[in-house]
């Protein structure tokens, strides 16, 4: 038992990964990580809940048309969260204080403008938006007055993924995981309290989740000021460094604008989705909660190999990141692949959480069988996009990114819909979205494990 307690402040603390065995590093990192991505799709599978029971699936369609939109909104952030973690990581592999102090002090700056512009334009294009994606007149009132909220308060949410950004670069995934589940309690209480006791509707799930996310982002916030046995956080490094800046822009841009494709494919088919009614939207919702956790370990593996990958670069150590990048993906295909066996095994009971209607439920989870190859697909190609994006190269999944989203995914989404179109279903087949879906996750992986293989991500450190 004494031995078990003195392991674990390895397992949950601040790694190098510079030194020791690569694939205990690697799962040292992301087992915290992962309980974190767990606590925030709670966030999004909380509201989901709460408004279909309480409000019912119409508002449950609700929350699921908005969610693309805002997510094509936040590519900004994604994009300097990126840039800052990679920069951070390479920093601190090769240990130089001076500029990981003035890249972590830009990325505050940097953020702090971008949500004033993003809260800006986005209040003003959001329901033109909405109108032109055909949202129903059923919803749209409901879809607006959720995305509003959420951009009022911007900027808790934005700062609290870059500065998570900065601490996992800095090797810390465990105050990013418990500032995260402290928000999440909040989040969830806040839900409940705001909907079904003051029946404030899809405006209270929103207005819950802006201040969980404001908390989380205070504590980050913190914990950054007291971790000066790594760098400096005073006023001299908050003011903008050009340089820094724009290797920021540079390193994140591609991984912001492959999130911006990826988004904004996802708002384009929504507009398909919206053909089919409140019912598929509805499902569609239910799939991509459940998708949220499937995707889960890929998501928690990449980013951990992106630190990984960068630690190690910074140390010039690239040996060892190749015997990292085998050993690490191995890990997230086979933790992939379980977790997909549970959802389809349980899948019916799932999707029940989210409503009480039993023909959607089983709708969904029909639909979830369609997906679940897709899913092992995915944990080679955020495996091996983390190396790429840790060791400098966010250009490589960008194109990746843009070839099987924009090229595949979306002109197959169209085109099946309308080969399947008949006489009794004028629509088209609602499973082609799917289908489409799980077409382009597996030509990821292939095209991405081929463009790892060829190894020009070695030339791309800082």
């Amino acid at each position: 038992m004494l031995e078990v307690v003195k392991k674990i402040p390895h397992l949950f603390g601040q790694v190098d990964m510079t030194e020791g065995n690569p694939w205990k590093k690697i799962v040292a990192f992301t087992v915290p990580m992962l309980i974190g991505n767990v606590a925030q799709q709670l966030y999004n599978t909380v509201d989901s809940i709460v408004v279909g029971k309480y409000v019912g699936d119409n508002a449950l369609a609700a929350v699921g048309s908005a969610s693309p939109i805002f997510n094509l909104l936040l590519v900004l952030f994604v994009g300097i969260a990126m840039g800052a973690g990679i920069m951070v990581s390479q920093y601190y592999g090769s240990r130089d204080r001076e500029n990981l102090s003035k890249t972590i002090g830009s990325s505050v700056t940097l953020t702090a403008v971008a949500s004033i512009l993003l809260m800006i334009v986005g209040t003003l294009a959001i329901r033109p938006v909405l109108v032109l994606l055909d949202t129903p007149e059923s919803i749209i009132d409901w879809c607006t007055s959720y995305l509003m909220i959420l951009l009022w308060g911007i900027a808790g949410l934005a700062y609290y993924n870059i500065l998570c950004g900065i601490l996992r670069g800095l090797g810390d995934s465990l105050s990013a995981l418990v500032y995260l589940l402290v928000a999440t309690v909040l989040n969830i209480v806040l839900d409940i309290w705001f909907v079904a006791g003051f029946n404030m509707g899809v405006a209270g799930v929103a207005l819950a989740t802006v201040i969980a996310q404001l908390v989380s982002a205070v504590l980050c916030m913190l914990k950054l000021r007291k971790m000066t046995d790594l760098f400096d956080l005073k006023k001299e490094y908050l003011k903008p460094d050009r340089e820094n800046i724009f290797t920021v822009i540079r390193l994140g841009l591609p991984s912001g604008l492959t999130q911006a494709i990826f988004s904004l494919a996802m708002v384009v088919v929504q507009s398909l989705t919206n053909s089919f009614g409140e019912m598929i939207i509805a499902a569609n919702v239910i799939i991509m909660r459940v998708d949220g956790f499937a995707m889960m370990p890929n998501f928690s593996f990449g980013t951990a190999m992106t630190t990984y990958a960068g630690q190690n670069v910074g140390a010039k150590q690239y040996d060892r990141v190749k015997q990292g990048a085998r050993q690490g993906t191995l890990i997230a295909v086979c933790t992939s692949a379980a977790i997909t066996g549970l959802i389809l095994l349980f899948g019916p009971y799932l999707m029940g959480i989210f409503t009480n209607t039993g023909e959607l439920a089983q709708l969904s989870a029909n639909m979830m069988k369609i997906l679940a190859v897709g899913y092992i697909a995915m944990a080679v190609t955020q495996s091996l996009s983390g190396i790429m994006r840790g060791a400098g190269d966010t250009v490589t999944p960008m194109w990746i990114s843009l070839l099987t989203t924009v090229a595949v995914r979306v002109p197959l989404a169209y085109g099946l819909v309308y080969l399947t179109r008949t006489p009794q279903l004028p629509q088209g087949r609602y499973e082609s979205l799917w289908i489409s879906l799980l077409t382009s996750w597996v030509l990821g992986a292939l095209v991405t494990f081929a463009f790892y293989k060829v190894g020009r991500w070695k030339k791309k450190a800082l």
